[in-house]
């Protein structure tokens, strides 16, 4: 799938792409990645036990942990995944505990995490809260950084918070970061596919995608 300059291929296709297997397919980047994911699948047993940050600032309850341990094999393999849990039970702490754990590991790229403009500041605080020492930036506000500026401080970042208003708006400054993960809460925001919000969500290039939902059936 191309969007853009940017050339996709979906998770569900691993093993169709192993299976036409040319060493010509390793020459693109994305193949060669998506290859090696689909060949650690193939001998895959469990879900390991993953363990969180010592840097992470809190206590996982266990659901949460098994949570955290889930989210954190999809990293690992490339792959994407909805964490659809009620509201209150954690899906905050969960991802901050993954992206902790990448950060601290020496994965140091930027996760774009995108959310309602409501929960913008609260995703700022939580995160100052139980990661207090990964360095976030918060994209939104008519004071937002642009351009090149925008481009050279969220590298230096573990995570880019922005708003669902903004993806479509900024999707040209946003575009040209390779990110880590593309996160995006309160995903039922862009449940039509058609939307200009929606195309620009399937428009970034990202290791990983999360989508978080208290209401996965919209």
């Amino acid at each position: 799938e191309q969007h853009g300059d940017i050339f996709r291929v979906p998770s569900e296709n691993y093993f169709l792409i192993n299976e036409l297997y040319d060493k010509r397919m390793e020459e693109i980047p994305q193949l060669k990645e998506k290859l090696r994911s689909a060949k650690k699948l193939e001998s895959f047993k469990k879900i390991p036990s993953y363990r969180v940050s010592r840097h992470f600032n809190g206590q996982l309850r266990k659901y949460q942990e098994a949570g955290f341990q889930w989210l954190y094999f999809l990293r690992e393999y490339n792959l994407s995944g909805c964490l659809a849990d009620d509201m209150g039970l954690g899906k905050t702490i969960q991802t901050l505990a993954l992206i902790q754990r990448d950060w601290h590991l020496g994965i140091q790229r930027p996760v774009l995490l995108v959310c309602p403009t409501s929960v913008v500041s609260n995703w700022q605080k939580e995160s100052a809260r139980f990661t207090p020492d990964l360095p976030v930036m918060v994209h939104h506000g008519i004071a937002r950084r642009k351009g090149e500026e925008f481009r050279r401080e969220a590298r230096k970042q573990a995570m880019v918070i922005s708003s669902y208003a903004l993806l479509h708006r900024d999707f040209e400054t946003l575009k040209d970061i390779p990110w880590c993960g593309l996160v995006l809460d309160e995903t039922q925001n862009i449940k039509n596919p058609e939307t200009k919000q929606a195309k620009a969500a399937r428009g970034f290039q990202a290791d990983y995608r999360l989508s978080l939902t208290g209401t996965p059936v919209e």
